[in-house]
């Protein structure tokens, strides 16, 4: 069985390229996907309505999984910690330039405000849903990867995701709008609902890349972390 890495820890040369990407991901999910609805007719399904955000948070679940059973739980919680931070200037500094007077010839502001004005209580919702959901997501990972000692890693990716995007979507609704009238009170757990099953389709249909892509990361670093003596903490960027 592989045995967790003594520290002090070791140089990786990809780690920091997978947690570039990770943030990337994030911060696209919520300045590009919130502001579109999208409507696909699917065969044998119909016409599916969704918010395209949905497109970009199954993947930084993806990144997760590929953090934590690879590098371990220590520094998959300093990329959450990062993408937090990244969210939060982006969700500031969006909510600095809608605010600035538009110039009289220049007649977006109706347009931008819609594509990057989000309301304080849903990039609030999202953030906190964010960080709960992904420290969950790598929690329940890291501890099913020990469960099930190293095999079968599709149970720990997929069964990781539930949990987490669970918890994830059931915080962001609600908090981001309840009573507010933009999605009917009665209507939220359908899309709350729509958009579960959804994010968990997309993270099964990435199983083969996430294979693929774990394994490759194990060679070329030559490590296959196992958090057995780990502080499960979220409030820490040590390793």
């Amino acid at each position: 069985m592989p045995k967790t890495p003594d520290v002090p820890p070791r140089p990786y040369r990809y780690y920091e390229f997978v947690m570039v990407a990770f943030v990337v991901v994030l911060v696209c999910s919520n300045l590009i996907g919130p502001a579109k609805i999208a409507q696909l007719d699917l065969p044998l399904v119909g016409l599916v309505t969704f918010g395209a955000g949905v497109l970009f948070f199954p993947i930084s679940y993806v990144f997760g999984d590929i953090l934590t059973e690879v590098y371990g739980y220590a520094r998959s919680r300093r990329v959450i910690w990062a993408g937090f931070a990244g969210l939060a200037f982006a969700s500031f500094m969006a909510y600095v330039v809608v605010a600035l007077p538009p110039a009289p010839f220049w007649k977006n502001q109706a347009a931008y405000e819609v594509a990057f004005g989000q309301a304080w209580r849903i990039a609030a919702a999202s953030m906190f849903a964010y960080m709960c959901g992904e420290f969950v997501n790598s929690f329940v990972l890291a501890k099913m990867k020990i469960l099930t000692r190293g095999r079968w890693l599709w149970t720990r990716t997929i069964g990781s995701t539930v949990v987490g995007e669970g918890v994830d979507s059931m915080l962001f609704y609600p908090l981001a709008f309840y009573g507010t009238g933009i999605i009917p009170d009665d209507k939220l757990p359908l899309v709350m609902l729509a958009q579960f099953v959804t994010k968990v389709g997309v993270e099964v249909l990435f199983t083969p890349v996430t294979y693929a892509i774990v394994g490759w990361l194990k060679r070329a670093e030559n490590v296959d972390w196992y958090d057995r003596d780990t502080n499960f903490t979220p409030f820490s960027v040590k390793l």
